[in-house]
């Protein structure tokens, strides 16, 4: 599998840049996802009750959809295999009190973040990053 599977050196060069756009999530009946696709969702993912679809806020009229979001990417290339990247900015957002719902795809990790809360997410996990730089270079 390729990708960064070291965590200080995930840390150290994750770069999160923040998408345009506002983003929600919003659940439709699975028999009929077909319908949906022509909406552009960025990611879904099928659960009991129905597939979860990511979409643009634009795309999501006349459906049941959550608070307005921001994505913010982690453009290091990630391991799946990676261990502890999750859990170090999830207790770095923790700390400033910002929600997180992370999609972990093949390349990267995009982080959903409260739209009012994006700003500060970005600059928290910037924070993150350059203490991981900081400690790498005290080594």
């Amino acid at each position: 599998m390729s990708g960064v599977t070291d965590l200080d050196e995930l840390l150290a060069t994750m770069e999160p840049a923040l998408a345009v756009g506002r983003f929600v999530y919003a659940s439709v009946p699975a028999p009929e996802i077909a319908t949906y696709l022509a909406r552009g969702p960025i990611g879904l993912f099928r659960e009991e009750e129905g597939v979860t679809l990511i979409l643009p806020a634009e795309a999501a009229e006349g459906l049941s959809a959550s608070a307005p979001m921001r994505m913010i990417t982690l453009t290091v290339h990630s391991s799946l295999e990676a261990v502890g990247l999750t859990a170090a900015f999830a207790t770095a957002l923790t700390k400033a009190g910002i929600s997180a719902n992370v999609v972990a795809a093949f390349h990267h990790d995009h982080i959903f973040v409260p739209e009012r809360d994006a700003e500060r997410a970005l600059e928290t996990l910037r924070a993150l990053s350059r203490a991981a730089c900081d400690k790498g270079e005290a080594r």
